[in-house]
């Protein structure tokens, strides 16, 4: 069995194994693409033969990823409309994310 690693970052939880890529929340600062990662908000940890339960995060447990992209998502169109009385209002968002490449579980 591989190992995997629950991390937490941008308010959500995420299963990761090694070389797995994800889309995450925009990580604070503006890392370059290629820089390393370390995500220290480890929730659970399983090697196959063995598993960690942090309460709430697994101690001196970190996992390292490298950031391949930050972009923005499509656009989300919102529109609020009240019929008969010429209410419309029409708004779009594109919220930004970060792609991250797992390279090392604990």
């Amino acid at each position: 069995m591989a190992k995997i690693a629950i991390i937490e970052t941008g308010g959500k939880q995420y299963v990761v194994t090694k070389d797995s890529v994800l889309e995450v929340e925009k990580l604070p600062g503006s890392p370059k693409e290629g820089s390393k990662l370390t995500f220290d908000k480890v929730l659970l940890t399983d090697d196959g033969k063995e598993t960690k339960v942090g309460a709430p995060y697994v101690s001196g447990a970190k996992v390292s990823a490298e950031l391949v992209e930050s972009g923005r998502a499509d656009k989300v169109t919102v529109i609020r409309y009240r019929q008969k009385s010429r209410y419309f209002k029409k708004k779009g968002h594109r919220q930004p994310y970060s792609k991250v490449r797992i390279t090392a579980l604990p």
